[in-house]
């Protein structure tokens, strides 16, 4: 199971797991570092020399089936439906319905962003944990993190920077705030700058967040629950 394939994704997935047995790729917005690698994922399963068994669901949220379609058009001169829907499955996810993908249910809220941004909550068994996708601080996103084991959250403006006018990311200080009124067990920081010190992130974030607190970073392996 995936959430997002920006720019690079492939590449690293590709260390540890074999792009075949993906059972589901779930994209949160169509903002491009967080789909581009949906075109080298379609090239890998059309020619690679790992094959999978039928096609491979790639959920997008209501806006971006057409987004996505636009896009593949200016390099698909088989067409974009031919070249998607060729390995893909698309489906369409909202807020109002979650989805069961071999027993892991996934449920999803509208975030405080630019565009159509969906924060997805993962659940199985007693386990749980969140991904926040792109947001502002929001009481949606908390009231689906309520209880989660982890919290996966990003940190976009560093630890200690602001943002005026619309409002479409946080600071390590506001996750951590959403992390503390939702209750959650871990707070893991992710989708920062490469010019911020992790340090300085989980410094301030544990300033509000007395629960357990990191940093993501390519190849981090967490073991939820």
């Amino acid at each position: 199971m995936i959430f997002d394939l920006g720019s690079g994704a492939f590449a690293n997935l590709r260390q540890f797991v074999d792009y075949h047995r993906i059972d589901a790729v779930i994209v949160t917005h169509m903002h491009a570092d967080h789909f581009l690698d949906i075109v080298p994922l379609r090239y890998a399963l059309k020619y690679g020399s790992l094959r999978r068994h039928g096609k491979l669901d790639l959920y997008l949220p209501p806006s971006g089936e057409a987004m996505l379609r636009t896009l593949v058009s200016a390099f698909a001169p088989e067409g974009p439906s031919d070249f998607l829907d060729e390995v893909f499955n698309i489906r369409i996810y909202d807020e109002k319905t979650p989805v069961e993908i071999k027993g892991l249910k996934l449920s999803f809220s509208r975030t405080v962003h630019y565009i159509e941004t969906f924060a997805v909550r993962a659940e199985l068994s007693n386990t749980s944990m969140i991904y926040s996708a792109d947001t502002a601080p929001s009481e949606d996103v908390v009231k689906l993190a309520k209880g989660c084991n982890l919290f996966l959250c990003e940190s976009t403006l560093g630890p200690y920077e602001t943002e005026a006018g619309m409002r479409g990311h946080c600071s390590a200080r506001e996750a951590a705030l959403m992390a503390r009124e939702a209750g959650v067990e871990q707070l893991v920081l992710t989708h920062y700058g490469s010019g911020i010190p992790p340090d300085a992130l989980a410094e301030e974030a544990r300033r509000h967040f007395s629960g357990d607190c990191g940093v993501a970073d390519d190849f981090l392996q967490l073991v939820v629950g």
